[in-house]
């Protein structure tokens, strides 16, 4: 259990970052939200049917095994269509979710700010754990003492402990989920709460603080009783300081526009030019991502890291329209920096143009945006200091 405590800690951190991963396999539509599974999902199963064969099981409770891992797998992906769907009523589409050996992954393209939103969409993933706990409870004898508990799951999972079993996973999963830490949800139900009061900016920080403190408090707790909360201690440290670093450039944002951070100087590659151009003109310069365009009009994107891909895979004398990224991606000069910010991470590794009137003007990348804010973080804190 801890185990998988540590594993859903690792994922939200995953989750930041906002990146489809590779070897992901869809298994269909819930709700219009795409569910997929990674393909090192089957080494877990191998690695459950192996672990109770080497400990001398039958094929009958090795088949249990199996079945109640799949299950609390539907757990996780139930969890996380709480908070997808919970996050559609207030029209934030989740992109899709995966479902990974170590959890689920729902990647929302943007978090809600409104603190009433927040805490709704918060809560809607440890509610389902909570709700499936509670709808077992009913059916089951849950045992008196510890020792009882205990013996009752010594023998592994089976026909007689299989609903006890997933009502203790529910039961801590939720309890886990509700720590008022980052990036667990309990630190973003307790964020909610304070925005009530306080401004979204201040209230990350106090609830970043308090969670890095219940963080140190695990750590050192995890020194005399189990390494495993050190773990837990340390991946709430980095996620509370991830959140903190998000919500901080999105207040130094706050004001900005799109044309503020626009590059109107920008390289650009041919469609019908050859992987060839492309490296040379990595080779010969900084840039590290490219607007493809054919007959003046942009067509695409290709990055340094598609480039040597491209290279490696078809050779320097494939055309670029045959490795070129066609999804383009747009923003209108006058939206907000802090309202764009979310969507502008989610498209990291591409270029983004940038439309005023219908057309064309420049376009923004990550790292452009990156140096705006290192530039106004030092502009606001120079103005602190002269008050």
């Amino acid at each position: 259990m801890y185990c998988l405590s540590v594993f859903l800690i690792i994922l939200r951190l995953i989750t930041l970052k906002n990146q489809k991963m590779k070897g992901s396999f869809k298994l269909g539509k819930v709700s219009g939200i795409g569910i997929f599974i990674h393909w090192t999902f089957s080494l877990l199963i191998l690695f459950i049917i192996f672990m109770n064969y080497k400990s001398g099981q039958n094929a009958t409770k090795i088949i249990w095994s199996v079945v109640f891992i799949l299950c609390i797998f539907i757990t996780v992906l139930l969890h996380e269509l709480g908070h997808a769907l919970a996050a559609k009523n207030y029209n934030i589409k989740t992109k899709d979710i995966i479902l990974l050996p170590i959890g689920g992954l729902a990647r929302l393209e943007r978090l809600p700010e409104k603190p009433s939103e927040e805490l709704i969409v918060a809560f809607a993933g440890p509610l389902v754990n909570i709700t499936l706990a509670f709808i077992t409870g009913i059916f089951i004898t849950i045992p008196d003492t510890s020792e009882q508990l205990m013996a009752e799951l010594s023998n592994g999972v089976n026909a007689n402990n299989f609903f006890l079993n997933f009502f203790l996973v529910n039961f801590w999963l939720a309890l886990f989920n509700l720590i008022p830490a980052f990036p667990m949800d309990g630190g973003r139900i307790l964020r909610a709460l304070l925005s009530f009061k306080l401004k979204r900016h201040i209230a990350t920080r106090i609830s970043v603080r308090i969670g890095q403190l219940l963080a140190v408090g695990f750590i050192i707790f995890g020194f005399f009783a189990s390494p495993v909360l050190v773990f837990i201690g340390i991946f709430e440290i980095i996620g509370a300081q991830v959140e903190a670093d998000y919500t901080e450039s999105k207040f130094i944002l706050k004001g900005f526009k799109v044309h503020d951070v626009v590059m109107k100087q920008y390289p650009t590659i041919d469609a019908n030019d050859t992987v060839k151009t492309a490296v040379e003109l990595v080779l010969d310069s900084q840039n590290k991502n490219f607007l493809i365009i054919e007959e003046g009009i942009p067509v695409g994107t290709l990055n340094r890291d598609q480039i040597i891909m491209a290279l490696s895979k078809k050779g320097d004398d494939e055309f670029i329209y045959n490795v070129m990224d066609r999804n383009l991606v747009y923003l209108d000069s006058d939206s907000l920096l802090e309202k764009v910010f979310g969507l502008i991470q989610l498209n990291k590794s591409r270029l983004i143009l940038v439309m005023e009137n219908n057309k064309v003007v420049g376009i923004l990348d990550v790292e452009n945006l990156m140096e705006f804010l290192l530039i106004n973080e030092v502009k606001i804190n120079k103005a602190h200091d002269r008050k």
